[in-house]
């Protein structure tokens, strides 16, 4: 019963010091703490269950499933973010928005005046350099799998729109396959006019609404 006990007291304690300053933390803190947390429950619940020792032993595997649990988390969130720190590098000036969503996605944001004419799924000038720096950051990190979405603004009806915000998505993982990234690992999707960031009572927030998201994600090794 003590042992159990401790064991509780030890894996809550963890858990709550990895959750609790994750709102201030940078994307790799995130991850570090996340992953000791997680650690420390798993090497307390170990530790109790090889038995002797009772709390000592359960506390050792507690602290060091702290630290190798901090570990992994810090590979994932360094890895992404320096593909996100070669992304924001590489598109400087240009308007793309680079990001980090709530669920540890890498998000592209590209607005219409880089990507794509009024009507139109062919990829402009201004849009190929910067999807050939994101294959090569694709390319030195295999582990990853992209989902790209195409939108549209209101203009037209949704048997126009569909199709061409699809269009638009497929055409960008055709540039990025050409560029060497493996056709697999990327997932493509057409939203319509269905989810605007802008009002499309105007020309500047129909651009707005016409644009491509590209998210990368760690691929799940799990099996």
């Amino acid at each position: 019963m003590q042992n159990i006990n401790f064991l509780r007291k030890s894996t809550a304690v963890a858990l709550a010091l990895a959750l609790a300053g994750c709102a201030d933390m940078s994307p790799t803190e995130r991850g570090t703490a996340t992953g000791a947390g997680i650690g420390a429950g798993l090497g307390a619940i170990i530790g109790s269950a090889t038995g002797g020792g009772g709390g000592n032993r359960a506390a050792g595997g507690a602290v060091l499933g702290a630290a190798a649990g901090g570990l992994i988390g810090n590979v994932w969130s360094q890895r992404m973010e320096r593909q996100k720190q070669a992304m924001e590098q590489a598109t400087r000036g240009t308007g793309v928005q680079v990001s980090q969503t709530q669920d540890n996605r890498l998000k592209l944001d590209i607005p219409s005046d880089i990507s794509f004419d009024t009507g139109r799924a062919d990829i402009k000038p201004n849009f190929r350099p910067v999807l050939e720096q994101f294959a090569g950051t694709l390319n030195v990190n295999p582990g990853t799998t992209v989902t790209i979405i195409g939108h549209t603004d209101s203009t037209g009806s949704p048997a126009i729109n569909d199709p061409l915000s699809l269009e638009r998505a497929a055409h960008t993982r055709d540039y990025l396959t050409m560029r060497g990234v493996q056709p697999n690992r990327i997932v493509v999707d057409g939203r319509g006019a269905r989810e605007p960031v802008a009002a499309n009572d105007d020309p500047a927030g129909r651009a707005r609404n016409r644009r491509v998201e590209i998210y990368v994600a760690e691929r799940d090794s799990r099996g």
